[in-house]
């Protein structure tokens, strides 16, 4: 049970640095200009169910419940790169969970706006969390910012990835 314990902690540790490692290298294709996105079909529906799938337990270990609405007029398959969609989205959504000590947490996908050629979704991550006053806001989406340093301390984390996701939600046309 010990070494069990030990291995636990030794995983969740290096999970922790990739994802450290991984923002860093992701904030520098920003920063140069070479993040660049893939036009491929995507089923938006299945990422938003991956990523639920992905922050299921994480929820479920803080007592959370997590949910998914997908708006009945999504289509089937749309063009864009869902990769960068689900990354975006696994950001908001981890952030969501470990700023919610109870209540829920919802995965929102809508179609705001439909044409022949071009459809306009609305994603959104709701929870009952801490929130935010307008000033903390404010900083939420710069590098290696937090809402203040004792969140830092008390949650963890970089400041990365909301950076990094409002770099690929501009580069998504939101």
């Amino acid at each position: 049970d010990t070494q069990r314990d030990y291995l636990n902690k030794i995983q969740g540790a290096s999970q922790h640095l990739l994802g450290i490692v991984n923002d860093v290298l992701d904030l520098s294709k920003v920063e140069a200009g070479k993040l660049q996105l893939e036009r491929l079909s995507v089923d938006v529906a299945q990422v938003v169910r991956d990523v639920h799938a992905q922050l299921i337990d994480q929820a479920q270990a803080k007592g959370l419940s997590l949910h998914v609405h997908i708006d009945p007029a999504l289509p089937a398959r749309l063009m864009g790169d869902g990769l960068r969609m689900g990354q975006v989205l696994l950001n908001f959504g981890s952030n969501a969970i470990k700023f919610t000590e109870r209540g829920r947490v919802d995965l929102v996908v809508q179609v705001q706006a439909s044409t022949d050629q071009d459809v306009t979704l609305r994603f959104e991550v709701r929870d009952t969390g801490i929130g935010l006053n307008a000033a903390a806001q404010l900083q939420l989406f710069q590098s290696f910012q937090q809402a203040d340093v004792s969140t830092t301390r008390q949650y963890g984390g970089t400041g990365l990835g909301l950076a990094i996701s409002r770099h690929l939600a501009e580069q998504m046309g939101g």
